[in-house]
């Protein structure tokens, strides 16, 4: 069956009696990269949750199959889910699960153009040998992302999170990574529990948490640090609305209101997150504010690119080289995005665009290119990528190398 609305869809498979998985497309989940690891990626707990069958030390690659409905573009594969296992059963290194046998480059799961799109894949719960069914959809545009995002949050790349059976979402992070940065209710401070804290309060106590260090390149800080505030922030998130929950509510007005007020704090936050990190790491290289480089600068029009470098004043002056100016745009995600920055700054001829997307298409890098966007990526992101893409990308640290000279 195919559902012709996506928030019909959402009323129909995400609640509390499914478990449901989302994330957005990385380039080796799409085989972008033209890598060797077949299949979506799940973890193994929760591959386990959904298909107890799997969990078997003893048989080698372990696997059930069910069919798969990609409600979002009516197709309907019979996918295997497996878990790899060598480790245990010969002594090697792999375990890990994947669903596979999507279909082939006719799947939407394996199309490279939806690298960074958002997937939601919604399994039945309790089922005591394997899932009966998977219903999928792959988000077609952003108009169903936004669709997404306004009723289930924000939803980041290389931040996976599981709908659990009490309706409420769990990240997906590294746990050893994290474990400085989740808080339990008493490291919390009493202040942040009476008013929900800016997200440039998330963004300092993420710096504190992951200080400068010299073995700790600026590519390393960010993603550390964006990991970091995510965690930090699930946590008080938690403590924060937890009164609001507990007591249940009277209408569906009152609930609807909650979840409004919890939805918009998510976006305040994840919204500037990168932008606040990014700030930081400049100051932390030796990049002056207003000297080396203007935050949230005016151009024309009223256009306010996210960094202006060396500064909004030199740009304002015609007689200063603008072959030495430079722009860096800040996007979690590029998909359809990318195009939003190719007129910030009319003076500036190659735009910089820095983004956490774990990949993109060779289609959609080569129209960036010819746009004249230059991909800013951390480096442990580059993997991610095309081999053919990955000469073209600029580290966080490389442009920030570039910048540095520009006032000369």
């Amino acid at each position: 069956m195919a559902v012709d609305s996506i928030q019909h869809w959402l009323n129909d498979f995400c609640n509390d009696q499914r478990i449901v998985y989302i994330k957005r497309l990385s380039g080796n989940d799409t085989q972008a990269t033209h890598s060797h690891q077949a299949g979506l990626y799940l973890p193994n707990w929760l591959a386990f949750t959904i298909a107890p069958v799997l969990d078997d030390r003893q048989r080698e690659d372990p696997d059930c199959l069910f069919p798969a409905f990609l409600d979002s573009h009516n197709q309907h594969p019979e996918v295997r889910l497996v878990w790899y296992n060598n480790r245990f059963t010969l002594g090697k290194t792999r375990n890990e699960c994947r669903i596979t046998r999507w279909g082939g480059s006719s799947s939407p799961m394996l199309d490279p153009e939806n690298t960074g799109a958002i997937v939601i894949m919604s399994f039945p719960l309790g089922e005591p040998v394997a899932p009966s069914e998977c219903r999928v959809w792959v988000c077609r545009n952003l108009a169903e992302e936004d669709a997404v995002e306004e009723r289930l949050g924000q939803v980041h790349p290389g931040e996976p999170r599981v709908l659990s059976e009490g309706g409420g979402f769990l990240p997906l992070l590294d746990g050893k990574r994290l474990a400085d940065c989740s808080l339990s209710t008493d490291e919390i401070p009493p202040a942040w529990l009476e008013r929900m804290p800016s997200g440039a309060e998330f963004a300092a106590e993420a710096v504190q948490r992951r200080p400068l260090a010299d073995d700790r390149t600026s590519d390393q800080r960010l993603i550390s640090r964006c990991d970091c505030e995510y965690a930090i922030y699930q946590s008080v998130e938690a403590e924060f609305y937890a009164r609001d929950l507990e007591g249940g509510f009277k209408s569906l007005d009152s609930f609807l209101a909650v979840a409004q007020r919890i939805l918009q704090s998510r976006r305040s936050r994840a919204g500037r997150s990168v932008e606040l990190q990014t700030r930081t790491i400049l100051e932390e290289e030796g990049l002056k504010r207003d000297f080396s480089y203007s935050y949230q600068a005016e151009t024309e029009d009223g256009k306010n690119p996210d960094f202006l470098f060396p500064s909004e004043s030199l740009y304002g002056d015609h007689a200063f080289d603008a072959s030495r100016l430079r722009i860096l745009a800040v996007k979690r995600t590029v998909k359809d995005r990318w195009r939003q920055v190719i007129d910030e700054a009319d003076r500036v001829g190659r735009k910089h665009l820095l983004t956490l997307q774990e990949g993109v298409s060779e289609r959609q890098f080569e129209q960036m290119k010819s746009a004249g966007v230059v991909l800013v990526v951390p480096k442990p992101l580059h993997s991610k990528y095309p081999v053919s893409v990955r000469p073209s990308l600029l580290t966080l640290a490389g442009f920030i190398d570039e910048v540095a000279g520009l006032r000369g």
